[in-house]
């Protein structure tokens, strides 16, 4: 249950929290059963000269020297110019259970010098994951959102010209060893760790098999074991119990983003006996200095400057006070600094001292 509150030109709204129930497979990630990063270095060509410089990018000229040798080419110690050339690095991420063969979007980002990658042509790159091994090979047309446009006077550049796209470009070459279904027992990981959300969802598999099959291990996880009757596999299980409802809980939070102005809070935030008091304090000092001089023709005294300083002090009229009761609901809190009419910063400050008085049963996060 968390109740968003959206500022902007001052206004504070607020969602009324209700309590909701989530599917088991939309709180929990399943151990094992994860994404794989995978990385890879490459070569871009064919760009209509926006490419790398040899000259100030020389791991672009060494990548190419030893490409062009590998197809019977020799060029070595030949004075290569060339600005169709970029060196790219190739990231990509390995979806569990891809079968070999299949196709996985690849991402293309510029490693030199390169102005833009419009209009090239990724060669065959193999990508790496953590253990040195090579899973998917890359190639294809690089797609590019972004493009740069000029001439001597101006230029122009729209989104990211030097990272690009290649929508299935990569092929898996190596599964990933990883026998689900033989498994007696896995480990349900908690999104947003929580004892209570962790002992609800062993209670609910419990309910549902009439089995103890689930135990809570911690705010994190949950040990689902397959029953000695159980026809099925853990695959079977799993898929019998992740569309169970959960009512998930959290910790009373109050999150801050001061860049963008925004307040998230917790439903379960509460507020011990305290007064507000908000008001601004203003400060005008104005120097006006004057020039003296003698009369005419007097024979004593000189020209000098005199300084004139103008002090103004203005305290807002509308400075107020609210008093907030022990055990005021997230409602109140916000319906009192809607009366106070606080802008985003004075929200955010009154947030922060009202934690640093102790009266806030919350935790304070800044983003």
């Amino acid at each position: 249950m968390v109740v968003a509150l959206g500022i902007a030109g001052g206004l504070l709204f607020a969602v009324p929290a209700q309590a909701k129930t989530s599917r088991i497979k939309d709180i929990v990630n399943i151990e094992g059963v994860r994404d794989n990063q995978l990385v890879g270095y490459g070569l871009v060509v064919g760009l209509n000269g926006t490419g790398d410089s040899l000259n100030s990018a020389p791991f672009t000229k060494q990548s190419l020297i030893a490409m062009l040798e590998r197809l019977g080419v020799s060029v070595r110690d030949q004075n290569l110019n060339t600005g169709n050339v970029a060196a790219v690095m190739v990231t990509a991420t390995l979806p569990p259970f891809t079968n070999q063969g299949s196709h996985i979007d690849v991402n293309i980002s510029s490693l030199g010098n390169a102005s833009s990658l419009q209009g090239g042509t990724l060669l065959v790159t193999p990508l790496l994951a953590a253990d040195g091994q090579a899973y998917a090979v890359a190639q294809g047309e690089v797609s590019v959102s972004g493009f740069n446009a000029g001439g001597d006077a101006a230029e122009v550049t729209q989104n990211i010209p030097t990272a690009g796209r290649i929508a299935s470009g990569g092929i898996v070459e190596r599964e990933i060893g990883f026998k689900l279904e033989e498994l007696q027992q896995v480990r349900l990981a908690l999104k947003n760790p929580d004892f209570t959300t962790s002992r609800r969802i062993a209670q609910a598999i419990n309910g549902f098999t009439s089995y103890t099959v689930a135990k809570a291990e911690n705010s994190s996880s949950v040990t689902l074991m397959r029953p000695a009757g159980y026809d099925g596999t853990i695959v079977d299980l799993i898929t019998d119990i992740e569309q169970l409802p959960v009512q998930p809980d959290q910790p009373a939070r109050v999150v801050i983003s001061e860049r963008s102005g925004v307040i998230v809070m917790g439903a379960d935030v509460r507020i011990s006996n305290v007064a507000i008091a908000q008001g601004n304090l203003t400060i005008k000092v104005t120097e006006t200095p004057q020039v003296s001089q003698p009369n005419p023709f007097s024979e004593l005294g000189e020209t000098v400057v005199v300084p004139r300083t103008d002090l103004e002090i203005n305290q807002s009229p509308d400075a107020k006070l609210a008093l907030l009761e022990t055990g005021v609901t997230l409602q109140d809190l916000v319906t009192g600094l809607n009366r106070l009419g606080m802008q985003p910063r004075d929200i955010i400050t009154i947030l922060q001292a009202v934690k640093a008085a102790g009266a806030l049963q919350a935790e304070i996060e800044v983003m």
